[in-house]
Formats: structure tokens, sequence, C-alpha cells
């Protein structure tokens, strides 16, 4: 839960406030109608506070002071103003407020809950500035530091690539297209050949008037470009989308290939990283194993204790199952359906499964829940096609099942 210093005296505005931190979970607002109030809670609590949003004009803090008091305590400062003035806003971005934004529609409250939840997830967004400017550079940082980024910076191209290899977990990626050396032309060019659009976000910039570099920036690779000079509130609508745009890449990207409840891979990606897994132990010539796994009495557990007792039973059984088999490939195929892909061989696995099946009698899962339970089918042999050795330790499985449950059958197929 993240408290959030409001600073509003207007009724109409306050609710509309409050209509959208009610549908927040994760944010909690603290209101306060004057430069009074903020000043006495802010001296009293200012620790428990994540940031706080503005009213520039209040009745007993006309000019702004009631930003001024925020910025004292470091608190990053989101500026609501009923009215434009371009001098002001620039003082105040200067200041280093996160953005000033104007009270003119629903879009613009929610804009500044936008920003509220980039300040939660920008302390993990690393940025690399590459430009040779150091002016340039101080100003970017001096744009953007109030957004909570991690920023590293880089004098030319050759300096950016070194940083990017040492560190590949950065993000983005804001590159000049005039530097000595390699330019950032070149650079993009370099760095898509190894790194996609989802593991790094580039922002060509240029100061050169042709309209045709963005394209060429574009083409190359980069996701956005900005002509020099800029405004501050340009370069970060800029980076915020193109950030938003990689986020929403990642989750369709975590959507189309891992089951939304236990995470685990889904049948679409189990298979793909399966035949993967298997036309290399056929190169190498090692045998490999496959397993199908199936929670015993799952329907029974659903009917008598309720749809969310039986998600709880798959998601603990996940982690036991991940925890006894880090090494294997492992995905939920549907329902209470599993299948592993495993280097052990069918001795080795059946008795891993064996213990596993000894941990699951002992989850606890829900209240009132019977203990889970599991049967297996196992088929360990020479690596052909995967759906056939899926069939297989089905197969397997399903005399398991015939048998009594709670067991695990295998099969080694001829090599």
């Amino acid at each position: 839960m993240r408290n959030i210093l409001v600073i509003e005296d207007s009724p109409l505005v306050l609710k509309i406030l409050d209509h959208l931190f009610r549908q927040e979970a994760d944010l909690q607002p603290v209101f306060c109608a004057s430069l009074a109030e903020a000043e006495v809670m802010l001296d009293t609590s200012a620790s428990l506070f994540f940031a706080a949003i503005v009213d520039l004009h209040l009745p007993d803090a006309p000019d702004g002071e009631s930003v001024d008091l925020v910025m004292r305590y470091a608190l990053p400062c989101i500026v609501l103003s009923g009215s434009y003035n371009e001098r002001r806003r620039d003082e105040l971005l200067f200041k280093g407020v996160v953005d000033y934004v104007l009270k003119e529609s629903q879009y613009s409250y929610e804009y500044a809950f936008r920003l509220l939840h980039r300040l939660q997830s920008n302390s993990q967004v690393k940025i690399l500035v590459a430009e040779d400017s150091e002016a340039t550079r101080h100003f970017i940082r001096h744009v953007l530091a109030p957004h909570r980024y991690q920023i590293l910076e880089a004098s030319d191209g050759e300096q950016a690539l070194r940083i990017l290899q040492a560190q590949p977990d950065i993000d983005m990626l804001v590159v000049d297209h005039s530097m000595p050396g390699i330019s950032g032309f070149e650079l993009v060019k370099l760095l898509r050949q190894k790194m996609k659009r989802n593991e790094l976000v580039i922002l060509g910039l240029s100061a050169d008037t042709k309209g045709s570099l963005s394209a060429m920036f574009i083409k190359q690779g980069a996701d956005d470009f900005l002509r020099k000079p800029f405004c501050p509130e340009e370069l970060n609508c800029r980076v915020i989308s193109t950030l938003e745009r990689r986020d929403l890449m990642r989750a369709l990207k975590q959507a189309a290939q891992f089951d939304a409840l236990t995470g685990l891979n889904n049948r679409r990606a189990f298979c793909e990283q399966g035949l993967q897994q298997f036309q290399l132990a056929q190169r190498s010539g090692y045998e490999l194993s496959v397993a199908m796994l199936d929670l015993d009495l799952f329907k029974q557990i659903n009917d008598e204790h309720g749809h969310a007792t039986g998600d709880a039973a798959l998601i603990a059984f996940t982690r036991a199952l991940s925890a006894a088999f880090p090494d294997a490939l492992l995905g939920r195929l549907g329902g209470e359906e599993f299948a592993m892909v495993s280097q052990q061989n069918a001795e080795q696995l059946s008795e891993a499964l064996d213990r596993l099946r000894e941990q699951c009698a002992q989850l606890k899962y829900a209240v009132g829940a019977p203990p889970l339970s599991f049967s297996a089918g196992v088929h360990h042999g020479a690596p052909e096609d995967l759906e056939s050795l899926l069939h297989l330790a089905d197969q397997q499985l399903y005399q398991a099942k015939r048998q009594g449950r709670a067991r695990t059958l295998t099969n080694r197929g001829a090599t």
C-alpha cells in the first residue's frame, strides 16, 4: 500500500480523485485542503508518503507554495492546475516536479494516476543516455530524475556498448545520432542484431533538420525519435509511452507463453520448447524422459470445496513441482493436467515423483481441503516425436489411474 498526499481544496476535483482512488487497491490517499494542513501532515508524517498530488493555487498558497513545501521533503510531486501558464510550467519542471497536469477532463486525472503507477515501477527501470554533449546529458538526467528512473550515462557509442554488455538488464537507450566513433545510427543497427524490442527500447535523438532521419532511425530498430531541442514534457511523454508499449509487448508475450494461474508454460510454449530440447537431444545422442501428471480427484475438490480451493490446489502443486524439478521443462496442458520433459532416466524420475507425492500429501493449501495426490505416467527413450512420446506417457498415466491412482507407472521405449 502506497500513501499519496493530496493537497486540493476543490470539492469537484476531490470527488473525481476520490472516485479514482477507490479503484486503486494499492494507493491510499490522505487529503489536505490547505497549505496549513499539509504542513502539519508533512512535519509529522512525511516519511509515510510515496508521492503527492498538489493543487498549484490554494487560498492560503496562491502562488504554488504548496509545491515548494512538498519539494522540500523530496516527495515526487504531480502538480494540478486549472490554468495554463507556459512560463510557470517551465519553472515547475525545472524545479523537478514529476509533471504539470491541467484540470481539463477526466483523462487529465487518469493521466496523473498513470504517473503514480509509473513512479511505482520506475525505480526498477534502467535508462542509458548515450550523448557526447555533457550539457545535454545533464539536462536529460535533470528531466528524468524526478520520475525515479535509474539513469546511466555514456559519452560515445563505444562506451554505451561496454555499459550495455556489462549491464544487460538496461531497459532503455536514449541515443544521439551524432557521436564520435560509433554513431547513434550505427549503434542502433548493431544492437538490433542482438536485442529485441521487448528487451531494449531505443529513443533516438538528433539536432539534424533532415525529415528522413527519424524514419531511418525507426526503420533500423529505434522505437521512437525526438528532435533537439525538445521540451522536458515531450521527453517525459515519449519515454513513458515507449516504456508502456514495451510493457504491453511483454504482457502479451507472457499471456501467449504462460498459464495465467500457475505461471508454468502453457501447452503451446511447452511443445515449442520441448521440440527444441528433443532436437538438441537428437544431435547430442542422449535420451529423454517425458512425464504426464494429473491431480487425483480434482473434480471432487472443485465440487465439494469450491473452485477457489481448486485453484489453490493447482498453485500449491505447481510450486512443489517446480521446486522438485528445477531443471526440467514443465507445463500445464489444461485443467489439472501437467507435463514434463527431463534428462533423468525412468527410474530416477519415478523415485523423484514418489518423493514429490509424499510432500504433496503434507501441503496445507486450504482450510478443510483433502490431501493432495497425483498420478503420473513416464516414458523414457530416444527422442523422437514429442507428441508421440507424450501420448505414450499419457497411456501410462491412464493405467496408473485405473490401478487406483496415487502412483507412477513407467515405460521404456526401444533404444
